[in-house]
């Protein structure tokens, strides 16, 4: 039997309004879900120590979903793209794509 493969991007964020930015993962969790997608990894960075842009990152984390083409129809859902604009661009004022990949 073969293992399951998931695609998974991996992001670099500036989140400069933690609480605004909690509404938003709250908010976008059910809508993820319906995808198949999901938060994995999750981090607060307390440093950077090399970076190939000069956008700044102070969380890092991974959304894995089934096939690319899942994560494309979230990002392009409607109430996602509500949320977004309502909590997301507010509290986040860098993003960095640092990978994306199948596991």
């Amino acid at each position: 039997m073969g293992a399951e493969r998931n695609f998974v991007r991996l992001r670099g964020l500036q989140v400069d309004d933690a609480e605004k930015y909690r509404s938003y993962r709250a908010r976008v969790s059910p809508i993820l879900e319906r995808y198949g997608g999901r938060f994995g990894y999750d981090f607060i960075v307390a440093e950077t120590l090399r970076s190939e842009t000069d956008k700044p990152i102070n969380r890092v984390f991974t959304l894995v979903f089934p096939t690319r083409a899942a994560a494309d129809l979230l990002f392009a859902d409607p109430e996602y793209v509500r949320v977004r604009r309502e909590f997301f661009d507010p509290a986040v004022s860098a993003v960095t794509t640092l990978a994306e990949f199948e596991s």
